[in-house]
C-alpha cells in the first residue's frame, strides 16, 4: 500500500505548504515546484499540480512572484513543446494582480514561453489570451498585455495581424496613464516585429499620438523609443518623422522629457545621418546643454563627445565649444564632473590647434576646480589629449594641478591621484615620470594616513611592473631602502610592505642581493610589530628565493624570532617556520 500511496506524497506535502501560514515554508514549496513536478511525472503535473496553481493565485506577492518565474522554465516538466500550451492559464491569471514585479516576471515567462511555442498552437492559445488580457475590465491586465505583442505578433495570420494593430492602437490610446506608458515602452519591441509598410502607416501614428499625450511619463518613453524606431525606419523617413518630435521634445515643459531627450539625442543622430544632424539637432542640443535644470545639463554633458564626432571640427568649435566653456563653469559640481569625464575626447576631434588655443584653458580650470571628482575625472582621460598636443606641452599645463592634487590636504583625493600614477606614468613615459614624478612617490610612502601608505606601497610595485626591473634598480629600491632607518616605526612598516611588493617583481637575484638583507636587519629592530611583519615578509619571500638561501639565512632568522619575548613575534614566526620548513623538507 505504502509503494502505492508514494507518488501522492509529494503533491500532498506541496499542496499542505501552500496553504501553511508560514509564508516561508509556502516559498520553500514553489521554489519545488520542478523537483515535485519530476516526481509526479508530466501527466500528473499537467492535470493536478498546473490546475491547482491556477487557483492559488490570491497569495503573498513574493510567493506569486516566484511561481511566475518557475512556470517561465516549466516546459520540459508538463510534456515539452506539445504541451506548452497548458502553463498560460496561470501566468495570465498572474498578469492580472496588482503587485507590478509580479506582472513583469509572468509577462517574461510567457515571451519566454511565447518564444518556444509552435505557431499553431500560438494562434490557438497565445494570441487569445494577448486579446483577452488587452481587453481586461481592471487597468492591470491592459498593462500586461502591451509587452506580449511583439511575440504573438510574427506568427499571426494576415487577418490577425490587422487586429492586433488595432488593439496595441487602442490600448495607446487608453483612459489609464499605466496602459499608456505600458504600450510606450513596448512601442519600439512591437515596431520591430511589424512590416514596413504597416510601419510607416501606422506605428508611426501611433508614436506620434504618444508623443503629444498630456502626461509627462508617457511623452518620456515616447521619447525613449525614438532610438529604436530611428534604427527601423530609413534616414529619410526618420527626418520626416522622428527630428521633428525630438526638436520639439527638447523644448517641453517638462524636465524628464528633456532629460530624456538629451540621453536619446547621439542614437538619433547616428539614425538621421551627419546632414539633418548639423541643420536641426545641433540647435535642439546646444538648447540642451544651456538648460535651467541641471539634470538635463549633466546628461547633455556626458553626450558632448559623441555628438562632436559627428560634426565637423569647424561647426563644433563654432557652436558646441562655447556652451563647453560655459559648463565648465557650471555651478552644479555634477554638471563640471559629467563635462570632465568626456571633454578629453574633444581633442581628436578638434585637432591640435584648437585643442591647445580653446580646450587646454578649460581643461586646466576644470584640474582646479574645487570638486575633487571632477579634477579626477581629468587625469584619468589625459592620454586621449597627450595624443593630439604631445608630451612637453601637457607635462607643462599638467604638473602643477597634478603636484597640487598630490598634496591635497583631503587623504582621498590623494588616495585616487595615487591610483592613476602608474596610468599616467605609462602615458607620459619613462622620461617624464622620473623628472617629475618619482619624488611625489616616495614623499608618499611618508604620509600621515596609513591607507595613502599602503597604496604608495602598491604604486611602488606597479612602476617596477610598468618600467621594468632594471629601472626599478636604479629609481625606486635605493631610495625605498634608505627609508627603513627613519626613527617611526609605521614608516618602517610600510617600507617592509613595499619589499614584499617588490620581490615577486624584481625576481630572485635582486631579491637575495638588495631587498632580503634589509628585511633580515629589520628582525633586530626593538619594536615587536616591525619583527612579526619581519616575520611576514620572510614567509612570502620563501617561494620567490632559492632554497639554499632558506636555510642559510631565512630560516635561522626565523628560529631566532621564534624565541622572541612578544607571543606576536613568536606566533608569526611559527607560521613562517612552518612555511620554511616544508620547503626543506621537500628537497
Amino acid at each position: 500500500m505504502a509503494m502505492i500511496d508514494e507518488p501522492l506524497y509529494p503533491i500532498a506535502v506541496l499542496i499542505d505548504e501552500l496553504k501553511n501560514e508560514d509564508i516561508q515554508l509556502r516559498l520553500n514549496s514553489i521554489r519545488r515546484l520542478s523537483t515535485i513536478a519530476r516526481a509526479l511525472g508530466e501527466e500528473r503535473t499537467r492535470k493536478e499540480l498546473i490546475p491547482f496553481l491556477s487557483e492559488n493565485n490570491d497569495d503573498d506577492d513574493e510567493v506569486l512572484l516566484a511561481m511566475a518565474e518557475e512556470l517561465g522554465v516549466f516546459i520540459p516538466y508538463v510534456g515539452g513543446l506539445e504541451y506548452a500550451n497548458v502553463l498560460l492559464p496561470p501566468l495570465e491569471t498572474l498578469c492580472t494582480v496588482e503587485e507590478t514585479c509580479v506582472r513583469d516576471k509572468s509577462v517574461e515567462s510567457l515571451c519566454r514561453i511565447g518564444a518556444q511555442m509552435r505557431e499553431h498552437d500560438v494562434v490557438e492559445y497565445f494570441i487569445p489570451l494577448v486579446k483577452r488580457l488587452a481587453a481586461g475590465e481592471w487597468f492591470t491586465a491592459r498593462v500586461s498585455s502591451c509587452g506580449l505583442f511583439h511575440i504573438a505578433y510574427p506568427s499571426a495570420p494576415e487577418a490577425l495581424k490587422t487586429e492586433l494593430r488595432t488593439i496595441y492602437r487602442q490600448l495607446c490610446q487608453d483612459d489609464m496613464p499605466m496602459v499608456r506608458r505600458s504600450a510606450a515602452t513596448n512601442l519600439g519591441k512591437f515596431a520591430a516585429t511589424v512590416e514596413a509598410a504597416h510601419l510607416k502607416a501606422e506605428i508611426m501614428s501611433i508614436f506620434e499620438e504618444l508623443t503629444n499625450d498630456d502626461q509627462d511619463s508617457v511623452r518620456l518613453l515616447a521619447v525613449e523609443g525614438c532610438g529604436a524606431l530611428g534604427k527601423l525606419l530609413e534616414p529619410q523617413d526618420c527626418v520626416a518623422h522622428i527630428l521633428p518630435v525630438i526638436v520639439n521634445f527638447s523644448q517641453d515643459k517638462s524636465w524628464r522629457v528633456r532629460y530624456m531627450v538629451a540621453n536619446q539625442l547621439y542614437e538619433l543622430c547616428e539614425a538621421v545621418g551627419p546632414e539633418p544632424t548639423r541643420s536641426d539637432v545641433v540647435p535642439a542640443y546646444v538648447r540642451l546643454l544651456r538648460d535651467n535644470e541641471a539634470e538635463v545639463r549633466i546628461a547633455a554633458a556626458g553626450k558632448v563627445t559623441k555628438i562632436c564626432r559627428i560634426l565637423n571640427p569647424e561647426l563644433a568649435i563654432q557652436h558646441i565649444l562655447p556652451c563647453v566653456k560655459e559648463l565648465s563653469a557650471d555651478s552644479s559640481q555634477h554638471v563640471r564632473s559629467a563635462l570632465a569625464t568626456v571633454i578629453m575626447g574633444m581633442a581628436p576631434v578638434l585637432g591640435k590647434d584648437a585643442t591647445i588655443e580653446q580646450l587646454l584653458p578649460i581643461f586646466l580650470s576644470l584640474l582646479k576646480d574645487e570638486f575633487p571628482d571632477v579634477r579626477l575625472n581629468i587625469i584619468s582621460k589625459l592620454d586621449q589629449v597627450n595624443q593630439v598636443i604631445g608630451i612637453d606641452l601637457l607635462s607643462q599645463s599638467l604638473l602643477p594641478a597634478i603636484v597640487e592634487l598630490a598634496e591635497d590636504r583631503h587623504w582621498r583625493v590623494r588616495l585616487a591621484i595615487i591610483e592613476y600614477i602608474p596610468l599616467l606614468a605609462s602615458q607620459l613615459g619613462v622620461g617624464f615620470f622620473d623628472d617629475k614624478l618619482g619624488a611625489l612617490c616616495m614623499q608618499w610612502l611618508k604620509d600621515k594616513v596609513y591607507s595613502i601608505r599602503d597604496a604608495a606601497a602598491n604604486n611602488v610595485k606597479r612602476l617596477a611592473e610598468e618600467f621594468g626591473p632594471d629601472w626599478a634598480m636604479q629609481h625606486i629600491v635605493p631610495q625605498v631602502l634608505d627609508m627603513i632607518n627613519n626613527p617611526h616605526y609605521l614608516y618602517r612598516m610600510t617600507i617592509l610592505h613595499a619589499v614584499s611588493l617588490l620581490a615577486p617583481v624584481m625576481g630572485p637575484e635582486i631579491t637575495c642581493s638588495k631587498l632580503l638583507p634589509v628585511v633580515i636587519n629589520a628582525s633586530k629592530d626593538r619594536v615587536p610589530n616591525i619583527k612579526f611583519n619581519v616575520a611576514k615578509v620572510l614567509q612570502s619571500l620563501i617561494p620567490i628565493v632559492d632554497q639554499s638561501v632558506v636555510e642559510k639565512t631565512i630560516h635561522p632568522c626565523l628560529v631566532e624570532l621564534s624565541e622572541d619575548p612578544d607571543v606576536d613575534v613568536r606566533f608569526f614566526a611559527s607560521q613562517a617556520l612552518q612555511s620554511s620548513g616544508q620547503v626543506m623538507m621537500s628537497s
